[in-house]
């Protein structure tokens, strides 16, 4: 039930003192275990919806009723049309008594902490496949029709600032994801493998960028973290941290008092370097011109050094302690491509 103003506190107040205003309630139609169409609220812990309908109609105001429903409603199951006798119930008390609602026939609802193994294939194999259990795919090719809840919530929230409009309407929420079950498992396989091959997902994907964060609340606590795969030289570690074939990859370095890396060139791939504790300088030499520059950085300045294409470079250690840096590609480095030439920036 959705007003604008001052927020409701408790039941009573709610039910019995005129509905003041900016009441939120949800309410969840469905079959109770005798067979009868209940709603069930946040306050209400579980009424019939003549009966919520019946408190309205004693009240002064008429607030515009939100009803979550189903696209079940449309179908020929006790569910659904649980869901359908709901909607015409509450269109009937638009009509006689005024008001305004608007029903949303929400399809499969996933996001953050839904419960697994029960009615959301989403949130199960987010569950599972995140504690590492085994998940059964009973149709690869079926399509399933999935909205997210953050969307659903931002949908009621506008209604709220829309303002009053008593009117009956259906609702909808934007945008519907039309996926198959296969194509579901596979894409939280990748998200479970990330930890391994450091690829981040495409986010400029609506769908992958809904679906792992919803894939990442489903991780035990004790296990937000993970390690990195260092590579140890007289140099210092070097660690890739992420990877993406969209925006290329980042790594970060620990490099001791005077040493120097680098001293390669490349073609066409770029990069930025960037010092976060100690002091270095990023040198350049032209590989046609042999025209030099020189940069001095610091980790105190959060600077960022553009490495173009065409200059060899290095960068050195030129402090007393441990210099640490990150580095930023933009593609994934291919063994069978790398695009990295060597030679020295001090001839």
């Amino acid at each position: 039930v959705l007003e604008t103003g001052r927020p409701v506190l408790d039941r009573e107040e709610f039910f019995f003192d005129a509905f003041r205003p900016a009441a939120v309630v949800k309410i969840k139609s469905g079959l109770d275990g005798a067979g009868r169409i209940t709603l069930k609220t946040r306050i209400y812990p579980l009424a019939s919806v003549n009966e919520v309908l019946d408190t309205l109609r004693a009240g002064a105001r008429r607030p515009t009723i939100v009803l979550t429903s189903s696209t079940q409603a449309l179908l020929d199951n006790p569910y659904g049309k649980s869901k359908l006798e709901a909607e015409i119930i509450l269109k009937e008390y638009v009509d006689r008594d005024g008001g305004g609602a608007r029903i949303f026939r929400l399809p499969n609802v996933f996001g953050k902490w839904s419960r697994p193994n029960y009615n959301s294939v989403v949130s199960t194999f987010c569950h599972n496949i995140a504690h590492g259990l085994p998940i059964t795919i009973s149709d690869p090719a079926r399509e399933i029709q999935l909205v997210y809840i953050d969307d659903v919530v931002r949908s009621f929230v506008g209604l709220l600032d829309s303002g009053r409009d008593h009117t009956f309407a259906f609702g909808e929420v934007r945008p519907v994801f039309t996926v198959t079950l296969q194509t579901i498992a596979d894409t939280i396989l990748r998200f479970k493998d990330i930890r391994m091959t450091l690829v981040s997902p495409d986010f400029s994907d609506p769908f992958a960028r809904r679906l792992y964060p919803t894939f990442l609340s489903y991780l035990e606590p004790t296990e937000f973290a993970y390690p990195l795969n260092q590579r140890t030289d007289d140099r210092g570690t070097l660690a890739e941290l992420l990877k993406s074939h969209q925006f290329g990859q980042i790594f970060v370095s620990r490099t001791k008092p005077g040493i120097t890396r680098g001293n390669h060139f490349h073609d066409s791939k770029i990069e930025k370097f960037c010092v976060l504790e100690g002091e270095a300088v990023v040198r350049f030499r032209h590989i046609v011109t042999s025209a030099m520059s020189a940069y001095q950085v610091k980790g105190t300045d959060f600077r960022v050094v553009d490495i173009p294409p065409g200059y060899t470079h290095s960068i050195e250690n030129t402090g007393s302690t441990e210099l640490i840096t990150l580095f930023w590609a933009d593609e994934i480095f291919d063994p069978g491509m790398p695009d990295t030439y060597p030679a020295k920036v001090n001839q």
